[in-house]
């Protein structure tokens, strides 16, 4: 095995999320528990994220290591582009991973590069205003999809039923909004319903099982 394989076959290995012993590793790859230490020397001054010290054990410290990329300048301001999108929303979560994924990419780009918060080719970020929008109520609509929860929706420009208490079935992006597809219990049929109309989400508490007209399944039956 080359030393470049060796290197690959190791950041692999510590990439499972546990404690890996220098001499465990050393016997699994076929070389000297001080070959090892130069290894792990190696990659975590190449910045690979490893914890550890000798006599302990080392891992990976991040849970998603990628290769080095080649990205063209459309590529990076679509991602640029797509930052400042999510960074605009309503989910915490969303717009925390965001900003430092903004970070780790402004960290890395050469020097003279305009950075991840710059608006990419003059596009401006308020034209997707609906899109960030749509953020806001996503973690519980994608919680109450997951555990199969009823929930009621206030939509005030929505003049078939402003309120409405529904089976949230799955999320769709259209390119500028987010929507959900649900089976309205108030209307009794199925919608699409724009996620930046939403005022609220409230989530009840009744579960909903697959009903025989009621399944996404149907809505695309009835679509063909």
């Amino acid at each position: 095995m080359s030393r470049t394989d060796r290197l690959f076959a190791l950041s692999r290995i510590l990439r499972d999320g546990r404690l890996h012993r220098a001499e465990d590793l050393a016997r699994r790859l076929g070389v000297s528990r001080r070959q090892i230490y130069r290894d792990l020397d190696t990659l975590i001054a190449s910045g690979v994220p490893i914890a550890g010290e000798r006599g302990l054990g080392y891992m990976a410290t991040a849970e998603v290591t990628l290769p080095p990329l080649n990205l063209t300048l459309e590529e990076l301001e679509a991602l640029q582009l797509g930052l400042a999108v999510v960074a605009e929303a309503g989910d915490d979560g969303l717009r925390a991973a965001a900003r430092s994924l903004g970070d780790k990419l402004d960290a890395v780009l050469p020097e003279g590069r305009p950075p991840p918060a710059a608006a990419p080719m003059g596009l401006a970020i308020g034209a997707f205003a609906d899109a960030a929008r749509g953020f806001r109520h996503m973690p519980t609509i994608r919680a109450a999809i997951r555990a199969r929860q009823k929930l009621r929706l206030v939509i005030p420009p929505d003049p078939e039923a402003p309120q409405r208490v529904v089976r949230p079935l799955r999320l769709d992006y259209w390119g500028r909004v987010w929507t959900v597809t649900v089976w309205c219990e108030t209307t009794g049929g199925f919608a699409d319903l724009r996620m930046d109309l939403i005022e609220d989400v409230v989530p009840l508490p009744h579960l909903f099982a697959d009903e025989p007209g009621r399944r996404l399944s149907d809505r695309h039956a009835a679509r063909d």
